[in-house]
């Protein structure tokens, strides 16, 4: 077995015995009501914290396998001045992309679109009751645009410490490694349906699509790997172009913060199938749509014989920047490698200084 091999078992084994066991042996039952009387913003904690076993998943694998903790972890930003536009695209893209299938999903059921969002007054006079504060029926469209203007330009850094949990773990570690071994489509495919199936657990206990459905729980499962596969081939993509994770960090951030922003002029709550919420097929036509643009673009660069990823050359010219069309050597997605990969602790080096 090749190191790379070794080093995607190990960090998926980790990665999903650790998530599993803590959905199954503490989500579950906090869910259901077994840990006692625990308050609902708990449970949402609770349940936030699986976000960080991907990451744990990195460190374990680096330091099981001796691969370290420098070199190609994706993590410092390559040539910023070059691509600040995909640090900006994973910032605003998701919210934009959301909001775009929402429009379609109310274009297209005009009977359940309600400006005056009395589904968001509902949910607020409910809340209201429950803290006993007072509560103005006229406030409902300044809570509204208020959280709206919060997904959209603050979600991403808000999020940042739990979906930089999961994204260094995704995009940062496991998409490098399957594309060392395969090339961009079958990449994104495994990468997207193993992100599906890691939560399956959650999808169980109604996360994201409820309950009781036809089909439940396999249809809810199913749908949310195609969920994470058009979500996380937009991600993969401000990977691959920035040469770094944390763009993908502030877009799930972004996605996570927007995502329930369709419900709030939806009369009937919505279906989670269907939309307005992104996990539908209609709510989540634009993100797909996206998702297979950019897959067509990557598979079009590789198929041209250039590096998939932006990186650093592993030394040598001032910081230079290995581009699309080097000659480096590839491995069959393209991914082109450095001394340090394969190596056990190896680094990138830039004018003599090991880069993260």
């Amino acid at each position: 077995m090749d190191v790379t091999l070794r080093r995607i078992l190990i960090f998926l084994g980790v990665t999903f015995a650790l998530t599993w066991a803590y959905e199954f042996m503490v989500v579950w039952p906090a869910a259901a009501g077994g840990l006692g009387d625990v308050p609902a913003a708990a449970v949402q904690l609770i349940v936030a914290a699986v976000m960080f076993f991907p990451a744990i998943g990195v460190v374990v694998t680096r330091l099981v396998t001796r691969e370290g903790f420098y070199g190609s972890s994706l993590l410092a930003p390559v040539d910023f001045r070059r691509t600040w536009k995909y640090w900006l695209l994973g910032w605003f893209g998701p919210s934009a992309l959301v909001l775009a299938g929402a429009a379609l999903y109310f274009a297209l059921n005009p009977a359940d679109f309600d400006p005056s969002m009395s589904h968001l007054a509902a949910l607020l006079e409910a809340q209201a009751a429950q803290t006993g504060a007072a509560f103005a029926s006229d406030q409902v469209v300044m809570v509204g645009i208020a959280q709206l203007a919060t997904g959209i330009f603050l979600a991403p850094v808000l999020n940042v410490a739990t979906t930089f949990g999961e994204e260094w773990g995704w995009r940062g570690y496991l998409l490098p490694k399957l594309l060392e071994r395969r090339g961009i489509l079958p990449t994104l495919l495994l990468s997207g349906v193993i992100w599906g199936l890691w939560h399956a657990p959650l999808t169980m206990i109604g996360h994201n699509y409820g309950v009781g459905y036809a089909g439940f729980p396999f249809a809810g499962i199913i749908a949310m790997c195609v969920f994470c596969l058009a979500t996380g081939a937009f991600m993969s993509y401000v990977t691959l172009r920035s040469g770094s994770c944390l763009p993908a960090v502030f877009a799930h951030g972004a996605l996570n913060g927007m995502v329930n922003a369709g419900l709030m002029f939806s009369v009937s709550g919505g279906d989670p199938f269907v939309g307005p919420a992104p996990t539908g097929i209609l709510g989540g036509a634009a993100l797909i749509a996206c998702g297979v643009v950019v897959a067509v673009l990557l598979r079009r660069q590789e198929k041209r014989g250039e590096d998939l990823l932006l990186r650093r050359r592993p030394a040598g010219g001032e910081g230079a920047l290995a581009q699309a069309g080097d000659s480096a050597p590839a491995r069959d997605g393209g991914l082109p490698l450095g001394p340090a990969e394969g190596g056990d602790g190896g680094a990138f080096v830039e004018n003599g200084k090991e880069r993260v």
